[in-house]
């Protein structure tokens, strides 16, 4: 085995508190692939799917009684997965998975990029740059000339006041010296924690590791919903609660809404709470992915939520961490592809890049699924509610200074072989396999997506 496919992954299992002498059962293969990118996206990429693989080998053993089984993690399904939102079809139809007004765009003195794929943060980006809605093909030309009068810190500040998103493109140095950066730079990968003495909520023998077990999925956009879909796979129970109040796409749960249900619950509202606190009594594991404070005026804290349900795992990702003057920002994988100088890294001397997939949403959501695994097996051998902690802008300091680049990994790979189709509500889907794989598990999901919020608030599908 080639130890340097493996640095990442170590590093990650680590991270996971994990023995590592269960590290020697991943071995790698297919072909050495991705896109070309002048970070290590691929080394991350096969670095979270292997630690969630093993973090899924390792709980299917404890629900089986049986030795831990092998892992093998295939570059090529890896690459095609982490480009799965992009490959999505139903009917034969690709979806845009940016808006006209999700861009870079040149400010005075560098350069900004938006993020307005939801209508209410298009209309807030308007409103701070004075641009009137509806104004038709002219909108972009008017939003391009609105932020070509101003620096992009002006940019950044103003919309974000608003309540909209734009954020000024950094070196990776003016990012380590914000105070933002600086409190990155202190955190590790992840963090787990357990928060109380609850007993142990013994796992009964099953087949597949998350067999039985009930999960609400409080995500959105790509991150959060790659790590719950991974649960779904992994048979899990997975009911995704959407307030009905905010928009959402249907075509990108098209992508991550495999093996999943989902419903629409309005938590300030007495019928719809009281429906949720029932849902959350006989739940296992809840993973939210909205901005800190969000979740939390409705009393859902890690300590509220284990007094509810005592011998929860509980999951929370960000976007800019739980800490710091960001800490409560909107953020999404390319606004921090953005802030913390990877963009610049990307680019040329005439303009920002991007990665060549949203590798920070998929691996963060690899990651997260893999704490969720790791939690449920410590959980069962020793109680505890568990808390498991991710953010975005952890992922890309690991990116950016922890991972060595693998060589090869600018090679082409095939994704027509991790493809396949299958009938769903909303039309012939076409998508991409599971890359988390280990001996014996599952290699799809048990049910395509449906449509977004149909379904009704009852676990088990009843």
């Amino acid at each position: 085995m080639n130890s340097s496919l493996t640095s990442g992954a170590s590093q990650a299992w680590a991270a996971l508190g994990a023995d590592s002498s269960l590290f020697d059962l991943v071995s790698y293969g297919g072909p050495s692939g991705g896109r070309p990118a002048r970070l290590p996206v691929m080394e991350l990429a096969r670095a979270t799917v292997a630690v969630c693989s093993l973090a899924a080998a390792e709980l299917t053993s404890v629900r089986t009684g049986r030795p831990v089984p092998r892992v093998q993690v295939d570059d090529e399904a890896v690459a095609t997965a982490f480009l799965s939102d992009r490959l999505v079809r139903v009917d034969g139809q690709a979806w845009s998975t940016f808006s006209p007004l999700s861009r870079f765009w040149r400010a005075t003195d560098g350069w900004v990029r938006t993020h307005a794929n939801y209508p209410h943060h298009r209309a807030r980006l308007l409103a701070a740059l004075g641009v009137p809605e509806g104004v038709g093909g002219d909108e972009a030309d008017a939003v391009g000339q609105a932020i070509a009068r101003l620096p992009a810190l002006e940019v950044e500040e103003t919309v974000y006041t608003a309540g909209g998103l734009a954020v000024a493109a950094r070196s990776p140095e003016d990012w380590a010296m914000s105070e933002q950066g600086v409190m990155v730079a202190g955190q590790p990968l992840l963090t787990t924690a357990r928060i109380d003495d609850a007993p142990a909520r013994m796992l009964g023998g099953a087949a597949l590791p998350c067999a039985g077990l009930r999960v609400l999925d409080l995500t959105r956009v790509l991150a959060g919903p790659v790590a719950t879909r991974t649960l779904a796979l992994l048979g899990a129970d997975v009911l995704r609660i959407d307030a009905p109040q905010l928009p959402e796409s249907q075509e990108a749960h098209n992508d991550t809404g495999m093996g999943k249900r989902s419903t629409a619950l309005d938590l300030g509202e007495a019928t719809d709470r009281g429906l949720f606190e029932g849902l959350l009594n006989m739940a296992d594991v809840v993973v939210t992915g909205y901005r800190p404070g969000a979740l939390e005026r409705f009393g859902l804290t890690p300590e509220a939520l284990a007094e509810c349900r005592p011998g929860l795992v509980i999951a929370q990702l960000s976007a800019w961490g739980r800490y710091g003057p960001w800490h409560e920002r909107r953020g999404f994988d390319s606004l921090v592809q953005v802030a913390t100088g990877i963009a610049e890294l990307e680019g040329s001397p005439d303009s920002p890049g991007v990665l060549p997939a949203q590798a920070l949403d998929h691996g963060t959501g690899y990651l997260l699924a893999a704490g969720v695994l790791r939690a449920l097996t410590e959980q069962h051998r020793t109680g505890g509610t568990r808390l498991v902690r991710l953010a975005l802008t952890q992922t890309a300091h690991w990116l950016v200074h922890d991972l060595a680049a693998v060589p090869g990994e600018d090679e082409g790979f095939d994704a027509e072989h991790w493809l396949t189709e299958t009938a769903s509500p909303m039309g012939r889907l076409r998508h991409t396999l599971p890359p988390v794989s280990y001996e014996g598990g599952p290699v799809n999901w048990a049910r395509p997506p449906g449509l977004l919020g149909t379904n009704a608030p009852v676990w088990g599908g009843a």
